[in-house]
């Protein structure tokens, strides 16, 4: 097969690493790719979110297998695009990627097919109605844009006044474009964090390993949100008795729920959890893989990852048994220095062939300039590591990280040490 894979950062390089160990795979590609990308794929100068040039692509190509993973294309009907040309993709269609595109719909969807969540009000256009509602709840309190940001547009904010703030630089000063045209205020839930992701073929639900993300750039969870900086499977807070009552009461009435309201969900599901005194309660729903808990997770995956996505397309997950390492992963962003504030790039990357085996480094914003890899984006490496007990993976994934120097390197020191 033919396989064409859209996006450039580390979950992509993560995938493109597992479909390029698929026995059905004769040629892969990816667009845009970034530099480590371009060691298992050809990567095309395409961006993810041009739909007509990425269909054009694929039809003169001959590609038989399109896997979409990124939160833009997804949100603009990619897969809809792709599967109206006769192509064959992997991703949520544009209706059910509502999931993750608007959180005053998940929140909606929530409330109407009672899934556990934190409670909440939506505010689109009248600020002093939003700041007053802010000062009826007090703090701490979370503000969150209802469109895509990156991963950056929520605010867990502990006084009413960082709240304020929050809301206006959302709804006034557009720092986020018209994705904080309208928020999303809600109660501030307390517990370990936790993320489960799932295949689905819209009937079939099989979820993978439990995750913890990173989300806060600095060491101890301070600092603004960025996109993730590191990320560890499995979860030690997760268990079984967790796993059956979130299946229960979060998975399946979830995956029913997309189902009743006319959005199929086809993909894989996301689900943000907050395992607070009163159970777990869904914090947020991505309607794609995360990043970084992509790099972890595929670390531990024993299936072929093809196999499975040609199966939750054609409605026949239900055949497939996924098998996953009984071992642990920790995964290491090392980030520009400023992130996720400004940053700057074209920094020279060194080390990168140094890593010990048992080690994989991933490429999220790099570019090979003919000569040597240079730092091109705000997450630039993931350094994953596997082990025997969650210890070792840190453990070995830290004893790797010294190994790679650009200038301005940031990482924090605490993945998997919680």
């Amino acid at each position: 097969m033919n396989v064409l894979l859209i996006g450039g950062g580390g979950r992509e390089h993560a995938i493109a690493v597992a479909l390029s160990k698929s026995p059905k795979l004769t040629k892969l590609y990816c667009a845009p790719g970034n530099g480590g990308i371009a060691q298992v794929a050809t990567c095309v100068p395409i961006k993810a979110t041009d739909i007509s040039e990425m269909a054009d692509f694929a039809k003169r190509e001959a590609i038989d297998f399109v896997v979409v993973t990124p939160d833009d294309p997804l949100a603009l009907g990619m897969v809809d695009a792709l599967t109206e040309a006769g192509i064959s993709a992997f991703g949520p269609t544009k209706a059910a990627a509502m999931v993750e595109s608007s959180k005053a719909f998940s929140k909606a969807l929530m409330a109407k097919y009672n899934i556990p969540t934190a409670a909440y009000r939506v505010f689109g256009g009248d600020v002093a109605e939003a700041v007053a509602y802010i000062h009826e709840q007090g703090a701490p309190i979370v503000v969150k844009c209802d469109g895509l940001a990156l991963g950056k547009g929520v605010v867990v904010a502990q006084t009413v006044e960082e709240a304020e703030q929050a809301v206006r630089a959302m709804m006034e000063d557009k720092q986020f474009g018209d994705s904080g045209s309208k928020v999303v205020i809600e109660a501030c839930m307390t517990g370990p964090e936790v993320t489960v992701l799932a295949f689905t073929d819209g009937k079939t639900i099989c979820p993978m390993p439990a995750a913890q993300d990173h989300k806060r750039v600095f060491d101890h969870d301070q600092g603004p949100n960025t996109g993730g900086m590191g990320a560890f499977c499995p979860s030690l807070n997760y268990t079984p008795e967790l796993a059956k009552c979130c299946m229960d009461t979060i998975f399946r009435p979830t995956v029913d729920a997309m189902g009743k309201e006319g959005r199929p969900f086809q993909g894989v599901l996301y689900f943000g959890l907050m395992l607070t005194p009163d159970g777990p309660k869904v914090i947020e729903y991505n309607a794609r893989f995360g990043d970084p808990e992509t790099q972890p997770l595929l670390a531990l995956l024993e299936t072929d990852l093809l196999d499975i996505f040609q199966a939750v397309v054609e409605g026949r997950l239900d055949e497939m048994t996924i098998q996953w390492s009984e071992k642990s992963a920790c995964c290491v962003v090392l980030a520009s220095g400023g992130y996720p504030g400004k940053y700057e790039t074209g920094k020279p990357i060194f080390g990168l062939d140094q890593a010990p085996e048992g080690a994989q480094i991933h490429h999220a914003g790099t570019r090979w300039d003919g000569d040597t890899y240079q730092t091109a984006g705000g997450r630039v490496l993931g350094v994953t590591a596997v082990g025997d007990t969650l210890e070792q993976a840190v453990e070995q994934a830290y004893k790797t990280v010294p190994l790679i120097q650009f200038e301005g390197m940031h990482y924090r020191r605490d993945i998997g040490r919680k």
